[in-house]
């Protein structure tokens, strides 16, 4: 953590902006030794609300698979009115989570993972108004759902089709009661797509998601929903053992299909959360999507950003090169 008072100002967006703590509130935080100095700072704005805040402690270290813990130990999460899942990485496959937002919890998913010295409380993106984020996300939205097919291309190459037939389409804008109590700090279109019907040649540009920047762009090859084929470039190399790690091959499957709305995000490596908000990208999921209204479970999620995509929604252009295209262009 370099600036506490902007650590500060971010723990009073996650408390008042994005989960609305009231007095009286009773707060869980899925957490881990290695950020307990930001997490005190969000309990401590909680407090001075006058909410009843648990800390639930996971082991620190490499929690790439944090999505599998307590499946055995659902009560976890039980009797809270507000649960944020704010280890290194997400958590948000839980089914429990899904359990208690339908009984009226509110939950966050705030994975603290950077690639800097600086909290993810401290960047400048948390900032973004969730409104005008809502605002982008229903234009896009208006013309996504219902829809049946995606393909995206770029300058640089990139041309995949997905599917998404019978899925349906949503939006994170960090404030929770916009996600019907459940939502990411991730400011995002996301389409649970179709697992098994991605393809296409994608030119990756962006981020490499937890692993940070995009030194050169590099390809990579889609066919029935996996990824097949990475180009061995030091990056390559890098994502390809990266994805191998995981021991599960149902980590290569296409899950999501997701477009950034947060303006006030850059994409630069330094955080998997910013670097997928960014205006003018967009991201491809790997592994699990129940979490999103998708049918797949695997070890693990993350997500591979590219910039300034072509988008056609069942043949219909909704961004051009970044930019959403207006009715009537």
């Amino acid at each position: 953590m370099k600036d506490i008072n902007l650590a500060k100002r971010g723990a009073k967006i996650v408390t008042k902006n994005w989960m609305q703590v009231q007095q009286g509130d009773r707060v869980g935080i899925i957490t881990d030794e290695e950020h307990m100095d930001e997490i005190n700072l969000i309990k401590d704005a909680m407090e001075a609300i006058g909410a009843d805040v648990v800390l639930e402690m996971r082991p620190t270290g490499d929690t790439k698979f944090a999505g599998l813990l307590d499946q055995d130990n659902d009560g976890v999460v039980d009797d809270y009115d507000v649960i944020i899942g704010a280890t290194n990485y997400s958590i948000v496959t839980k089914p429990a989570v899904k359990v208690a937002v339908k009984s009226g919890a509110r939950f966050l998913s705030l994975p603290m993972s950077t690639n800097d010295d600086r909290s993810i409380l401290e960047y400048d993106f948390m900032t973004m108004d969730p409104q005008i984020s809502q605002k982008t996300a229903t234009q896009l939205l208006k013309h996504i759902k219902g829809a049946s097919k995606i393909r995206v291309t770029t300058n640089l190459g990139t041309d995949i089709s997905f599917s998404m037939t019978g899925r349906k389409a949503g939006y994170f804008n960090g404030r929770a009661k916009d996600g019907r109590g459940f939502t990411s700090s991730s400011f995002e279109v996301y389409i649970p797509i179709e697992e098994d019907k991605t393809k296409g040649i994608g030119i990756l540009d962006g981020s490499l998601g937890y692993l940070g920047k995009v030194e050169k762009p590099f390809k990579l090859k889609f066919e029935a929903g996996r990824l097949i084929e990475i180009e061995q470039t030091p990056d390559g190399q890098k994502l390809q053992k990266y994805m191998e790690d995981f021991n599960d091959p149902r980590i290569f499957h296409t899950a999501e299909f997701g477009i950034g709305t947060n303006t006030k995000s850059k994409c630069a490596g330094n955080c998997y959360i910013e670097d997928e908000s960014t205006f003018g990208t967009f991201h491809i999921g790997f592994g699990r999507n129940i979490a999103l209204g998708g049918e797949f479970e695997a070890n693990g999620h993350f997500d591979l950003v590219f910039f300034k995509p072509t988008i056609y929604v069942d043949d219909i252009i909704i961004m051009e090169e970044g930019k959403i295209v207006k009715e009537g262009e």
